[in-house]
């Protein structure tokens, strides 16, 4: 039985930068997919997120511009509100924590908690800089990572190796703000003592959701359980985020992860003022079901922590956290501080808002991330797979099925929903019929259980079983069973015509089922189909008699577009491109004085047996000319003395083929051939980036014969 209404939650991202494809793929597009489904149910839903404005996060990054917190918040959360709404993620409202209800909400949070005994106070020795007179946060601190051997690891993680750390773990550790050693002093602090409430995590979790519960979010929260929970401070000595409302709490703020959840409340509330409502009943009535979508590294936070808050204060508590794992990008994992990542600025600006690009583009995307999504382990985005998913599945079978459809429906029975004729069906239309309900069904219990992969899956493979029909029928063949005057005999005209109901009858529970993953195509097929948006409601799902017999549809409009060669090779360049240049003014960098350039970081300390696998020769350019339809490519022929060489190389941003014609050039010869553009390139040219991001060609200091080494 359905409860009577549904809260759901997306974890607030820290509007301290932008967000990355990673972020949407864990915690967002499944949320938006699950809402969409509800909402197509005709469920009372409300979806709730916003932007985490507070914790050290922010403060760092408006060191690193140069500005106030106030306005990264500011800047960042307009940005990333908008970037969710380009990607067509729905909220019912996008709030954001430096609000005055959210700061009302969470100090009465507080208070709640401590008048009632359930929070501690415990004296502790925390780091501090004498020198900034500062306690100092966790991402304030910098050392050698015990574990890897990192030198400029954090105080709470090390970014090269992920393993999660503690200050007192760092070797040598140093305070970012004035670059000394810090000391330790003593502090008070409020704890939520997460030790008292054991027996009720395990109860509620390992025992009253051990079979509807992901076995990722089980196994960690068990591993926590088992390992014994200990008192958790609720506040930090910072002058950034929620007041701690005490008059002998001077100078400390609310911890950002006791705060941050607390937002779904204050969002709820802000959701009720503005569409007046009444706020309660969503966190307080038992016939709620709060669902929270997060990625792993929240687990601990919205399954052990919260849910002991949420328990204290009376409310409701989660019916299921169905958390994602990460997803890495071409090979390595999603790294903000080595720019490897896709933002989702950057797919928008790439893709969303180019001419070919537009609505069909957002679902593209939404397509693939769910394809691919890290449901039970880490996943992998590339380039190439994305480009893959998009012609062979999207456009190849999905588009193609719709677009044939409607040229035969229009070419064969005068554009229109051609009758269905009964005293001539066959088994195979009676099985692409009894397909609808039974996918209908199948995708209906996925996404009830939040298997958004499996669901998409099934909807692409009623489209491919139409193609399959469509293509054993073989309308186009009957048609030409005519009456010498091309008109199709008779019998000839019904077997066309069921073929052709059928397939447009399945066009319809296709855009019905698309609808949670592909808004913007479902409500593209329902233009071309000439029907209003109601038809996407649930309650349609699996119907056989969508379309009237008789009814003129439009003309078809290609769903996807295909992507092509040169698009992946651009954002892989792009991709590397990044990364080289957040190498060079990486903050952990050596700078030069003089200069005021920051010099990347030395990479890991390799043996000489490693740099002799190089084959670098001296070759010289004997032509050059731009790759058609590829902005960034230049073709080069090089000589290498022994042979000519085609290399294809990505600075045609920086060079005009005519003038480097005649240039000797350092080449790694050995390097395994790849074909770029359809063009297979046998090397690679070095160059130096200069501090502007310019390209420079490494040369030998005289001229020299083609083909000799570089040693």
């Amino acid at each position: 039985m359905n409860p009577k209404r549904y809260l759901i939650t997306s974890a607030l991202p820290y509007a301290n930068g932008l967000k990355h494809i990673g972020h949407l793929a864990g915690a967002y597009l499944p949320a938006d997919t699950y809402v969409r489904y509800l909402r197509a149910q005709k469920r009372d839903v409300v979806f709730v997120c916003g932007s985490d404005e507070h914790g050290t996060a922010i403060p760092i990054q408006a060191t690193k511009e140069g500005t106030t917190a106030q306005a990264i918040i500011d800047k960042y959360h307009g940005v990333i509100r908008q970037n969710f709404d380009d990607l067509g993620i729905s909220f019912d409202i996008y709030d954001r924590t430096s609000s005055p209800v959210h700061h009302e909400t969470s100090q009465e949070f507080f208070t709640y908690l401590n008048s009632r005994g359930d929070l501690s106070v415990q004296e502790s020795e925390q780091y501090y800089d004498e020198e900034a007179k500062s306690f100092l946060a966790d991402r304030y601190i910098k050392g050698t990572c015990p574990n890897c051997g990192y030198n400029s690891a954090y105080g709470d993680q090390c970014e090269r190796c992920g393993k999660s750390l503690s200050p007192d773990d760092l070797i040598n550790p140093v305070s970012t703000l004035s670059g000394s050693a810090p000391v330790k002093k003593k502090t008070k602090h409020w704890y939520l003592p997460l030790d008292r409430h054991e027996e009720f995590l395990r109860d509620w979790i390992l025992k009253g959701h051990a079979h509807d519960w992901k076995v990722n979010v089980l196994g960690q929260c068990k591993s926590w359980i088992d390992g014994g929970l200990q008192p958790r401070a609720v506040t930090r000595d910072l002058d950034w985020g929620v007041k701690v409302p005490l008059p002998e709490a001077e100078g400390k703020v609310l911890y950002v992860w006791f705060d941050a959840p607390i937002g779904y409340i204050s969002a709820t509330k802000q959701w009720a003022i503005n569409n007046q409502k009444d706020w309660e009943p969503y966190w307080y009535d038992k016939d709620t079901k709060l669902v929270h979508f997060i990625g792993k590294d929240n687990i601990v936070f919205h399954c052990l922590i919260f849910p002991v808050m949420l328990k204290l204060h009376g409310f409701i508590l989660p019916d299921n956290v169905p958390s994602n794992e990460f997803m890495n990008l071409e090979g390595d994992k999603m790294s903000t501080s080595r720019n490897w990542k896709i933002d989702m600025q950057d797919y928008i600006d790439d893709f969303v808002k180019k001419e070919n690009g537009g609505p069909q583009a957002v679902d593209m995307l939404r397509y693939y991330l769910t394809q691919i999504a890290p449901e039970t382990k880490d996943s992998e985005f590339t380039w190439k797979g994305f480009q893959d998913a998009v012609n062979s599945e999207l456009v190849s079978i999905f588009g193609n099925y719709v677009n044939r459809t409607f040229v035969l429906m229009h070419k064969l029975c005068n554009g229109k929903v051609p009758r269905l004729h009964e005293d001539v069906m066959d088994d195979k239309d009676r099985e692409l019929m009894h397909q609808f309900a039974e996918v209908a069904k199948a995708v209906e219990d996925d996404i009830e259980h939040y298997r958004f992969r499996d669901g998409l899956f099934k909807v692409i493979d009623l489209a491919r079983k139409g193609n399959k029909y469509m293509q054993e029928k073989e309308p186009w063949i009957k048609a030409k069973d005519s009456d010498g005057m091309g008109n199709p005999l008779p019998e000839a005209q019904k077997l066309i015509d069921n073929c052709l109901h059928l397939c447009l009858q399945s066009c319809a529970n296709l855009a019905i089922l698309a609808n949670p993953w592909l808004p913007n195509t479902s409500r593209k097929m329902l233009y071309m189909m000439k029907v209003v948006d109601k038809m996407l409601d649930w309650e349609n799902a699996g119907k056989t008699k969508l379309l009237s017999v008789g009814y003129s549809l439009r003309a078809p409009e290609l769903l996807f577009r295909k992507i092509d060669d040169t698009e992946v090779i651009a954002q892989i360049e792009k991709l590397q491109q990044a990364e080289a240049k957040a190498a060079a003014t990486n903050e952990s960098g050596i700078r030069n004085p003089e200069s005021g350039i920051s010099h990347a970081e030395i990479k890991s300390e390799i043996v000489y047996d490693d740099f002799a696998k190089l084959d670098l020769r001296v070759g010289k350019i004997v032509s050059a000319e731009k790759v058609e339809k590829a902005d960034k490519l230049l073709k080069l022929e090089v000589d290498l003395g022994f042979e000519k060489r085609t290399v294809v190389s990505g600075i045609a941003l920086h060079y005009k083929p005519e003038d480097i014609i005649g240039k000797q050039v350092v080449v790694v010869v050995n390097l395994a051939p790849r074909k770029m553009r359809g063009i297979e390139s046998k090397g690679m040219i070095l160059m130096a980036e200069d501090a502007k991001g310019k390209l420079h060609f490494v040369l030998p200091e005289n001229t020299v014969e083609p083909g000799s080494g570089v040693s």
